[in-house]
């Protein structure tokens, strides 16, 4: 680590370190466990015995006269007793809905309507004290008066900056305390993007990893009939499903376990760079099954998993036909037997039951964690859950596989206006644990260094100097993965950046002509988070502007608090000072 990064760190850690130990010692702990134990209370659960929730909707629009019409929705988060397994004692759970009764984990799923603006107040009734423990050596909301930090940001959502849930725009309960960036209570959704998929989860400060595993997330699909219709897809609550994945361990008594040491505890008493749970949920329940008939099925696949990457697929080789990722289509659906999906991102895709050669199929993961060069999935969490084929007779089905999808504009590495390099850094201790994380070697709370112009195309090199793959957001922009390069000669080449920090300096040129490794085909769309490969550069065209027409942005994207960027691997996500710089875009 050079002398500015202790220089930064130092001050920090040492006011802080006082506080941590009146902070855990006030929340109280579960008794220390091991990975042992934490297999064991999650093998003690059958397989396949619950069926798979669906989650309520909720309706972001109103209609009168056949014309849809804005509305506002008010949208609590409280706490309460979820059951994740019928063998299990339930859970206590942070989670979204409209009352306490009806809240749900995840949280309700929103539907939108393209060009139909929605209104959301969000408000937060948690208690006084957090479920799970957080580590108050990191940068973290820290309320005067008690509570649990809250923001929210919708992924993926095209919003003007106020309502973009800022790390810095939390609030407690009643608004009694919020953070210096919070402005306003209820949040404006354009819905201006074009039709597909999105979540909506906790972004406060610190507290993201720890709001996130307690429950606050959600799913949030915008639609547009006239657009889609054609296409022929499985439509319809029958056959068309959201599925929320969610690694998580637990103990015996039903509570969420999460760690109360970290990987350094004389730095940070209780930060692990990652977060791994034992059992696989789907939809809030631990490996749950559906009954399906022979025919054609859409899927919505959303990875809300804190740090699992997952590789699925299916036991009886049936193929995935891909028609979208993120919150765009494809051009063309494409088949595949697997599916790479890591934290954050979305697969929409649909699967083919009518020739099914078995009356079941297992969904597998077989993802190594962390990804790649992690442990191998064992007989839990390389399980995510069952399909049961109801009868041996084709069901009737009208649905079909579109050739064509949507034609966005292109990402073009010749319409850009600027060139940057984004690089991640890793920082570890003597005992080679890592410490913290950061972007171009600044910490969160840096200047912004990004300062991209509207209606611009920018091209960015991502280089991966971590161990790990790492999902990279975005907020408000799109962007797609046009190559990947490995850095030849690495360690040379990570000293020159840990010393200099320039890549240019460090001729990444020349270190950056190893072999490429493809793009797959169903990742080829405008994205809102992308896979980096560790020791490669991969080089993506951001957008800033919409990607269906063309369009400007309607409202003031130059005002405050901004926008980021980060890695969602949500242990790192937040506290900034502990993870990836997350840089303003202060258009």
């Amino acid at each position: 680590m050079s002398m500015r990064m202790q220089v930064k760190l130092l001050p920090t850690i040492l006011f802080l370190a006082i506080y941590c130990v009146a902070v855990v010692i006030a929340m109280g702990t579960q008794p220390p466990v091991s990975d042992q134990y934490l297999q064991a209370v999650a093998g003690s659960l059958e397989m396949y015995v619950d069926p798979l929730p669906q989650m309520p909707k909720i309706y972001g629009y109103s209609m009168f006269n056949g014309q849809p019409s804005s509305i506002k929705l008010t949208i609590g988060m409280y706490q309460k007793k979820w059951k994740f397994h019928r063998d299990l004692p339930p859970t206590t759970v942070f989670v979204y809905g409209t009352d306490p009764v009806t809240a749900t984990f995840p949280g309700p799923t929103i539907e939108a309507l393209q060009g139909v603006p929605l209104w959301v107040t969000w408000k937060n009734y948690l208690p006084a004290h957090h479920i799970l423990p957080w580590d108050p050596t990191i940068p973290v909301a820290i309320p005067s008066h008690g509570g649990v930090p809250t923001v929210v940001h919708l992924h993926g959502g095209v919003n003007p900056p106020q309502s973009d849930g800022s790390a810095f725009a939390w609030f407690t309960a009643g608004f009694r305390d919020v953070g210096h960036k919070w402005t306003q209570a209820t949040y404006m959704y354009p819905n201006i993007q074009c039709p597909g998929n999105l979540w909506y989860h906790d972004h406060a400060l610190g507290l993201t990893r720890a709001n996130l595993l307690a429950g606050l997330i959600g799913a949030y699909v915008i639609r547009n009939a006239t657009a889609e219709a054609p296409f022929g897809l499985p439509s319809g609550d029958l056959f068309e499903f959201h599925l929320v994945i969610a690694d998580r361990s637990f103990y015996k008594d039903g509570s969420l376990y999460m760690n109360y040491t970290g990987d350094n505890p004389t730095i940070h008493p209780e930060w692990q760079p990652e977060y791994f749970g034992e059992a696989i949920t789907v939809n809030g329940n631990a490996w749950p099954f559906l009954v399906i008939l022979r025919r054609r099925y859409r899927f919505r696949i959303l990875n809300s998993s804190n740090a699992r990457y997952f590789n699925l697929s299916l036991s009886n080789n049936l193929p995935f036909t891909v028609i979208g990722s993120d919150s765009t289509y494809l051009h063309k659906p494409i088949e595949t037997p697997t599916i790479l999906i890591a934290p954050s991102e979305i697969f929409d895709v649909l699967i083919d039951f009518t020739n099914s050669p078995t009356q079941f199929a297992e969904m597998m993961n077989s993802a190594a964690y962390p990804y790649p060069t992690g442990d191998v999935p064992n007989n839990l969490n390389g399980k995510v859950m069952k399909f049961v084929v109801a009868g041996n007779l084709r069901a009737p089905d009208e649905s079909r596989v579109p050739p064509t999808l949507v034609k966005y504009v292109d990402s073009n590495v010749d319409e850009a206006v600027k060139h940057r390099y984004i690089v991640l850094y890793e920082y570890e201790s003597p005992t080679d644990d890592p410490t913290h994380l950061y972007i171009n070697g600044l910490r969160f709370q840096d200047p912004a260094t990004e300062t991209p112009k509207p209606g611009t195309t920018e091209v960015w090199d991502v280089i991966n100097l971590t161990v790990d793959n790492h999902p990279l957001h975005l907020h408000s922009a799109t962007f797609s993965a046009k190559k990947v390069t490995q850095i030849q000669d690495l360690d040379t080449f990570k000293d020159c950046m840990t010393e200099l920090n320039d890549a240019e300096k460090c001729n990444v040129t020349r270190h950056a002509e190893g072999p490429t490794v493809p793009v797959p085909d169903y990742e080829k769309t405008w994205k809102n988070a992308v896979k980096m490969t560790p020791g490669y550069m991969t080089t993506i065209v951001v957008k800033f502007r919409l990607v269906h027409n063309n369009g400007s942005y309607p409202f003031d994207i130059t005002a405050e608090p901004g926008y980021v960027y980060h890695c969602h691997v949500n242990s790192i996500l937040f506290p900034p000072f502990t993870n990836y710089k997350t840089y303003m875009l202060n258009w």
